[in-house]
């Protein structure tokens, strides 16, 4: 007794609905995502009267946050102490020409720490360092 017939292969599944879905999910969160270089780390800038920007095409962007951590680059240090900021820094740049240097520092970021990157910095021979700000109101 033979209740299935061998000529029908059985049910088809379309699945032109379901890439249809899958394509429009894809290009909805490709259109709705946005990129932000600085999100890693959330940093409230202090507030100046005069804007100056400087345009160098390699920089260096040293960040300190509110709880005095120290971040070269977004990479954070391993401490805020002077020979941890000179170990990191010589391996950042080796023995190329040194970039310019911006500092980013929570406007309330110990002002200690701030003065330790500066002395780094001097002592070690850069020459364009800045400060970054917000503009005031």
């Amino acid at each position: 007794m033979k209740f299935t017939d061998e000529n029908n292969p059985g049910p088809k599944l379309n699945m032109t609905s379901l890439i249809d879905v899958v394509f429009l999910l894809l290009i909805f969160f490709m259109v709705t995502t946005t990129f932000e270089k600085q999100a890693k780390l959330k940093i409230e800038l202090p507030e100046a009267t005069e804007k100056v920007s400087t345009s160098a095409t390699e920089q260096l962007v040293i960040s300190i946050n509110q709880k005095g951590s120290i971040y070269l680059n977004n990479n954070e240090l391993v401490n805020s102490k002077y020979e941890s900021i000179v170990s990191s820094l010589n391996r950042m740049i080796k023995d190329k020409e040194k970039p310019a240097v911006v500092i980013r520092a929570d406007e309330n970021a110990a002002h200690k720490h701030v003065v330790t990157v500066m002395d780094v910095l001097a002592d070690m021979g850069f020459t364009s360092v800045s400060i970054a700000t917000t503009p005031s109101k």
